[in-house]
């Protein structure tokens, strides 16, 4: 049976206009949420650490900025917009202390929750707001007159919390899009596994080997990212806007034949059954526990495994090549962190 899917007719935004509203944090979701809510017609209070780059940036888009504690203090619904490895110290030293009943907290993903690295009190509300987007991607449709998927779940707080829920995700532009309920559960643990199996870690590592294929058999660096990146992002926009059938409408009769002949070979059944343990070490914990003991331990191995990647020949032929279209936004990705 297909999910129900909440519009705006379905959410109230009068749940939220006699509340205080705290972000905490102000990276790509917490800022997002913040501007959205804010011109949305609620009152929005931002919680930054003392010394956060953020503070000032938080101030000059018209925001009251207060430490984290005072925040909570201050605030009925408190989003919760850290780093999830951050998130449980800042509970543990800012906002365990100053919750009182009746409060709710909120979360944009459940690994904190669901994983029980933060346990909250049952006399306050958990909730989960979580847009299927990019902070800036929310901002941008939001600015729009349009708005981004989003889903939505309650912990603990019945129905008044899921009224909370789904009038935030009002307030950020979610139900002019379509809002479903799910799961802490079941969003933390898809959410992993899509990241991990298919659209970061897969789409890489297939990106990856294409690539040094073709340079290996000696084809031109260039000639390897133009058939393995660039045009990645044609057919991927292809596939969003009509699905995989409709990508293969769209494409030539030798591509579609490679398509369904040669790709379930080289995704085959041992792809899926290593996508299968993936997901068990999701299900169970280990990879949780794993991120946060290297977390813990410093991020040494994180840290190694993304300079790595820096140094893959990809990313300069790349670079040289993105220099040669003038059309395309240029980023650096040099020191970027999400700010909180």
């Amino acid at each position: 049976m297909p999910a129900k899917v909440y519009t705006d007719k379905d959410a109230d935004l009068g749940v939220l206009k006699k509340k205080t509203l705290a972000v905490l944090g102000f990276g790509s979701q917490g800022h997002a949420h913040a501007l959205n809510l804010k011109e949305s017609g609620c009152k929005v209070i931002i919680g930054l650490y003392e010394g956060s780059k953020s503070i000032a940036v938080a101030k000059e888009k018209g925001f009251e900025v207060v430490t984290t504690a005072e925040a909570v203090k201050r605030a009925d619904v408190i989003f919760v917009a850290i780093p999830d490895t951050k998130q449980p110290a800042a509970y543990k030293k800012d906002i365990e202390p100053n919750l009182t009943p009746g409060k709710t907290l909120l979360f944009s993903h459940g690994f904190a929750i669901h994983f029980k690295t933060i346990v909250a009190p049952k006399n306050v509300n958990v909730i989960l707001v979580a847009p299927k987007g990019p902070g800036h991607i929310v901002r941008r449709q939001f600015v729009e007159g349009k708005g981004v998927p989003a889903l939505i779940a309650v912990f603990q707080g019945g129905k008044d919390a899921k009224k909370v829920a789904l009038a935030w995700a009002k307030g950020v532009g979610g139900t002019r899009a379509g809002v479903i309920e799910t799961s802490f559960k079941e969003e933390t643990e898809t959410d992993l596994f899509g990241e991990q199996t298919v659209l970061c870690g897969g789409a890489s590592a297939l990106i990856q080997a294409g690539f040094e294929t073709l340079v290996e058999a000696g084809y031109q660096p260039e000639m390897a990212y133009f058939e393995c990146l660039h045009e990645l992002k044609l057919i991927v926009d292809l596939m969003n806007e009509a699905g995989i059938s409709g990508m293969r409408f769209s494409i030539s009769e030798t591509a579609k034949w490679g398509d369904v002949s040669v790709g379930p070979k080289i995704i085959d059944p041992s792809v899926k059954k290593r996508m299968k343990q993936a997901l068990k070490d999701i299900q169970s914990g280990k990879f949780a526990k794993g991120w946060v003991n290297e977390y813990n331990n410093g991020y040494k191995k994180y840290n190694a495994l993304l300079k790595a990647g820096e140094k893959h020949q990809i990313e300069k032929t790349g670079e040289r090549l993105r220099g040669l279209m003038p059309w395309m936004k240029k980023r650096s990705v040099k020191g970027a962190q999400a700010s909180y």
